[in-house]
């Protein structure tokens, strides 16, 4: 059986073989499956498909807003000083240059996006902008599920993954946690505590009728060590 990652952080994260996984971590992705096995998913294919969202995303647009406010185009924050800093370079529009000409590979912009969060947290409001929008795109994909499979009234398990997702954030959590309850207030929100791998082989294992010790065994095999 070949399935994407959505559905791996699915079986990882839920109670049952049904509900409702976001995953956030480079890029962002959902998938929902309803009782009698109904799924609505998205193609996930980027900025054409309609996503934004993930670090990816995130990194990008903080580099946008930290050369606007370089150069006077937008409004001051600390996002300049990040990018400088992570980069050890003079100027956003110095690192800016150096991807362009093949210095810098482009794709390590990625190493932004950890740091937004801290900006945020410090009272940058071009941060806590990105966190909102952040948040909202991860409501909005499962609101889409959850209203796909006719599931708004009926308590179902989200299951979040992804590394801007079990960051746990105060912030994120606070406003993921105010838009579902306006949204999708019968939804149940989980952060995975096992990796999606543990929930691919999960799914290995029910496809093979294994047991339920076989599969608390493999569960406990993954779970995070307590000191």
């Amino acid at each position: 059986m070949v399935r994407n990652d959505t559905f791996a952080l699915l079986r990882a994260g839920a109670s049952g073989p049904w509900g409702v996984a976001v995953v956030c971590g480079a890029g962002i992705n959902a998938v929902g499956v309803s009782p009698t096995g109904r799924v609505a998913r998205f193609p996930a294919l980027g900025k054409m498909s309609g996503d934004w969202g993930g670090g990816q995303d995130v990194a990008e647009e903080m580099l946008w807003h930290a050369v606007r406010a370089e150069d006077g185009r937008g409004p001051a924050t600390s996002l300049s000083t990040l990018v400088t800093r992570q980069f050890a370079v003079g100027s956003v529009e110095e690192l800016v240059l150096d991807m362009h000409f093949g210095r810098i590979d482009p794709a390590r912009v990625l190493e932004l996006a950890p740091g937004l969060f801290t900006a945020a947290a410090a009272g940058d409001e071009v941060a806590a902008s990105l966190v909102r929008r952040l948040a909202h795109e991860v409501v909005g994909m499962a609101e889409v599920c959850l209203r796909r499979l006719d599931l708004l009234e009926t308590p179902t398990e989200v299951v979040l993954g992804g590394g801007m997702l079990t960051a746990r954030d105060p912030l994120m959590t606070a406003l993921l946690d105010g838009e579902f309850a306006g949204r999708a207030p019968r939804a149940k929100l989980l952060v995975a505590d096992v990796p999606p791998i543990a929930g691919a082989a999960l799914s290995g294992l029910d496809l093979l009728g294994a047991t339920e010790e076989a599969k608390a065994l493999l569960r406990a095999h993954y779970a995070p060590r307590r000191p």
